[in-house]
């Protein structure tokens, strides 16, 4: 396992610089930050003396060189707009969308595998049939249009739920959190819910599909011969097999899920790091960008090395292949 773990970090360390490298040109080899920070009536003096400011005078390769030696020492630049460390103001956004991804996986889990069970365990009923084919709106619905539709519903017309903000917060190892409220709560509630419509859909299939494939093993049909009661064959056989992809899967979705939950932040006016970057990309923020970037290149780096870890608890076979 540790021979397997430091293979995985050096690999890690390569997809770094690599994306340092294809973040760095992509960003700053698009438009003209000067253009939209300077006054169109400044002098040709001013747009120098900004231009010198922000370090543009140099050639790209010097650029990146500074950008490169500054990361190593924790310092991805500084924002154009706020004046501030670019990696502060991604941290300072960082607690909200990371409670607003692990709140739509947690829903997307509560409720995705109970029905998935259900429909693979059934799949000829009319529940299993009805929850099939309403998973196929998770996945077709855009979710700019359902977020709208959750606000008219429950903020507007029922007033039951608020509809922007984070709400009250409190205090957690040094970091505000939502969820430790009721107003929290209440707030983080119908974005989590619309960030979490296109897993819920994942989910239950994958359960659906993992259930069906299992029960036709061997070892099922040995478990029922022996006598097995269906509630110990179904979540002592069955469970753990069919977790191996859906927890795959979901560490992808997890990664995605924090990386791409810019329109739901959006429309939810939610406090996070993609509305931020949004902000960032209109103002031609590059420092914001790229540090955005890379810390979300960081965290899918994290989130695959914590599923292939699960993954080796879940698959003995995984472990045995190591050690060969």
């Amino acid at each position: 396992m540790a021979l397997y773990l430091l293979r995985r970090l050096m690999q890690s360390g390569f997809v770094l610089v690599a994306m340092s490298l294809l973040v760095f040109l992509g960003v700053y080899a698009v438009g003209d930050p000067v253009e939209i920070l300077i006054s169109p009536d400044a002098d040709q003096e001013e747009r120098e003396r900004a231009v010198r400011a922000l370090g543009l005078d140099l050639p790209l390769w010097q650029q990146y060189a500074v950008f490169v030696g500054r990361a190593l020492q924790g310092d991805l630049g500084r924002s154009f707009v706020f004046n501030e460390p670019a990696i502060q103001l991604i941290l300072q956004r960082m607690p909200a969308t990371l409670e607003l991804a692990f709140g739509s996986m947690f829903i997307s889990i509560l409720i995705g595998l109970p029905l998935g069970l259900y429909a693979g365990l059934k799949p000829e009923g009319r529940l299993s049939k009805t929850i099939m084919a309403g998973s196929i709106l998770g996945f077709s619905l855009p979710s700019f249009w359902v977020g709208l539709m959750l606000i008219m519903l429950f903020a507007v017309q029922l007033g039951w739920l608020p509809s922007t903000g984070r709400g009250e917060t409190a205090l957690l190892f040094g970091t505000r959190w939502s969820f430790l409220t009721a107003d929290g709560l209440a707030h983080i509630l119908l974005p989590a819910i619309n960030l979490s419509l296109f897993k819920i859909s994942l989910v239950i299939r994958l359960t659906r599909a993992g259930v069906r494939e299992t029960m036709l093993m061997d070892y099922v049909k040995f478990a029922r011969a022996k006598g097995l009661t269906p509630f110990r064959i179904t979540f002592v056989h069955v469970f753990k097999n069919i977790m191996i992809p859906v927890v795959t899967v979901l560490g992808l979705e997890l990664g995605g899920t924090i990386a791409f939950s810019v329109v739901t932040e959006s429309v939810f006016a939610w406090p996070g790091m993609g509305k931020l970057i949004i902000d960032s990309i209109n103002v031609l923020d590059r420092p914001v960008i790229v540090a955005y970037l890379m810390m979300i290149v960081l965290m899918f780096i994290i989130i695959n090395l914590v599923v292939d870890i699960v993954y080796t608890l879940l698959d003995p076979r995984v472990r045995l292949e190591g050690k060969a």
